[in-house]
């Protein structure tokens, strides 16, 4: 199982609808807003990076009130 954390920067208004869509995507662990220069910080866990990525792409950067990402990969040793 691989995890990682994707920063998600919100338009303004749209904190509470794109928060409450992330929070009901089936591989999201953990979700929390933020105070600086990102408005929500989400944990994800799949069977592998790659699938992570595919899940970034078209799972949550589609959601309407979204502007940005960054995709942090947890290490895997």
């Amino acid at each position: 199982m691989s995890s990682g954390y994707v920063l998600v920067n919100v338009e303004p208004g749209a904190e509470t609808s794109v928060f409450d869509k992330l929070s009901k995507l089936s591989f999201v662990s953990d979700i929390n807003h933020l105070f600086g220069d990102y408005d929500i910080i989400i944990k994800v866990e799949a069977d592998g990076i790659g699938v992570i990525a595919g899940m970034v792409v078209d799972s949550i950067r589609s959601i309407p009130g979204i502007s940005n990402t960054k995709t942090l990969a947890c290490a895997e040793f």
